[in-house]
């Protein structure tokens, strides 16, 4: 299932410096996992830049914050990049536990492999698992993205293997090419941001209907008033007769 297209109704801004008469907007917490050298870092900076940088550092994890607009809806955006976040031992994969923290922090998840590597889709799996090991009760918003669309002679994972995953786990999934297709990856980020976004309306929404009426408290004013008329009516009251 593909995200419906919303590059036209989106706007990036600097979150600006928090002041007295500033009025915060509602945060949406993002992380991005997946096997390293899958193009997370690059698919992130892609999105909140619009260029495209092929080599990176080796990732050691890091927070990119901005100020968003959403189809009229003021969000302050933060996501977390993330090393590789599976390693082999014994010949099971486990998700590292740095990473335990982040998924615990974030709303909202892209889960990021490469069509030419085999492995880094396969990890996808245990990835979401950890998930919802994680919010067993929630339904945060999961995304598979299959990266580097553009290098098809290289190409490890079909399109269909994507499909069948997350059709499986009960996801979106978009295959992309984040050197060659801004539009591909903007619209990834958008829609998980409106799914976080709704989570919280929703969230809201049960709270209020939680919350119980406090009952009226009495008017003391008008309870004197009765008391005193009370009092008068027994003073002017005739004595019986004897």
């Amino acid at each position: 299932m593909r995200p419906p297209s919303m590059s036209g109704h989106f706007l990036l801004a600097p979150i600006p410096e928090s002041s007295s008469d500033y009025l915060l907007p509602r945060d949406i917490k993002l992380a991005v996992l997946g096997a390293g050298s899958v193009g997370k870092s690059a698919m992130i900076v892609r999105f909140l830049t619009k260029r495209f940088i092929g080599d990176y550092e080796p990732n050691t994890g890091k927070l990119y914050s901005r100020l968003v607009c959403i189809e009229g809806d003021q969000l302050s955006l933060q996501i977390q990049d993330t090393p590789g976040g599976i390693q082999v031992q014994d010949n099971l994969m486990q998700v590292v536990d740095s990473l335990s923290k982040c998924v615990q922090w974030a709303e909202g998840f892209l889960l990021v492999y490469s069509i030419t590597d085999y492995d880094s889709y396969q990890s996808i799996r245990p990835l979401y698992q950890h998930i919802r090991k994680v919010h067993p009760d929630s339904k945060a918003p999961v995304i598979i993205v299959g990266n580097k669309g553009d290098l098809l002679h290289a190409r490890q994972v079909q399109t269909n293997d994507g499909v069948q995953l997350a059709n499986e786990l009960g996801s979106l999934f978009l295959e992309i090419s984040t050197s060659e297709n801004y539009e591909d990856v903007c619209d990834v980020f958008q829609h998980l941001c409106k799914e976080v976004s709704k989570l919280h309306s929703l969230s809201g929404e049960r709270r209020r209907a939680s919350i119980i009426p406090r009952p009226r408290s009495p008017n003391m004013q008008d309870l004197k008033r009765r008391f005193k008329q009370a009092l008068s009516s027994k003073v002017k009251a005739p004595s019986p007769l004897g």
